[in-house]
């Protein structure tokens, strides 16, 4: 069980330090968070962008030059968003992070059939947070990716936030498939591809977790709430993932947790060849490092 994002940090210090490949580097928040899981022997980082403003930002955040590469690119974001795409497909990088670049050009570097880093199914947004509130880290998807996702894409980020779990040790993670409420109803779309997701997963057409719903959001997490309703579960109460049902609910979930909850949360894009790193300007230093953490010691 995973009760901390700290056990993150312990994972992937046991593994061998990873190559940090960061698209247009010209960032300090980013920069900053890179010194603090470099110093925590986590990452080595490659550095693109132009080096003329990467080298005194580094200076400015105290991380050493001698312990980074700089890949120099002067023509622009884009451009930089390729060239760190193409140090992990040539074997020279292991994990992407996003810098002062657009989501959109990453992703379209990400996703180029020759040159990218598909998989062939969906990309997805994975958060993890550690709330006082909760037991263990939930895994919270999708709360930036896939904005209105159809039936086959939800089955994708189900299995790529199992993929996450799977990477980090958890060998069968709950999944609770949540809506407004706990019953199936035909003209609200969450709960019947909830209870098709549940059916799924008893047929062995989703492998490798235990998956319930449709589930409120008490009942996912809350026991007692389940209990009080007489749901019968093994999710029920100690989900490891919640799924939600749009971007809307997942956005709100997730910044409700962090802004309202005080939770603590890392995140990466799962669905490519490797994580990608890609917070959020609103999340701190301390979530930007863990988020790197959470992407080492998947990889």
């Amino acid at each position: 069980m995973l009760k901390s994002l700290t056990d993150l940090v312990d994972i992937a210090r046991g593994k061998e330090t990873r190559r940090l490949a960061v698209a247009a580097a010209e960032d300090k928040a980013v920069l900053e968070a890179i010194k603090d899981a470099q110093e925590n022997r986590i990452i080595h980082p490659v550095l693109v962008g132009d080096k003329e403003k990467i080298e005194p930002l580094c200076r400015e955040v105290g991380l050493s030059l001698d312990a980074a590469d700089i890949e120099d690119n002067k023509k622009g974001a884009d451009e930089s968003a390729k060239i760190a795409v193409s140090l992990i497909k040539e074997g020279k990088a292991d994990v992407l992070m996003k810098g002062m670049v657009s989501t959109g050009p990453l992703l379209k570097a990400v996703l180029d059939k020759e040159h990218g880093l598909r998989k062939g199914g969906t990309l997805s947004h994975v958060a993890f947070f550690e709330s006082s509130h909760y037991h263990k880290l939930l895994g919270v998807t999708d709360a930036a990716m896939n904005v209105a996702p159809e039936f086959e894409d939800k089955v994708d980020m189900l299995n790529n936030a199992v993929e996450a779990f799977h990477k980090l040790g958890v060998e069968t993670p709950k999944v609770a498939v949540v809506g407004a409420v706990e019953t199936v109803n035909p003209k609200m779309e969450a709960t019947t591809h909830a209870a098709m997701m549940k059916t799924m997963n008893a047929r062995n057409q989703i492998k490798g977790c235990e998956v319930d719903g449709p589930l409120a959001i008490d009942n996912a997490v809350s026991r007692e709430a389940a209990e009080h309703k007489k749901i019968h579960s093994e999710v029920a109460g100690d989900c490891d993932i919640i799924l939600t049902p749009d971007i809307e609910a997942g956005n709100i979930l997730y910044k409700s947790l962090n802004f309202l909850g005080g939770a603590t949360a890392a995140a990466v894009i799962m669905g490519a060849a490797v994580p990608v790193v890609l917070t959020s300007r609103s999340d701190n230093k301390q979530s930007k490092m863990l988020s790197i953490a959470l992407a080492a010691a998947m990889d």
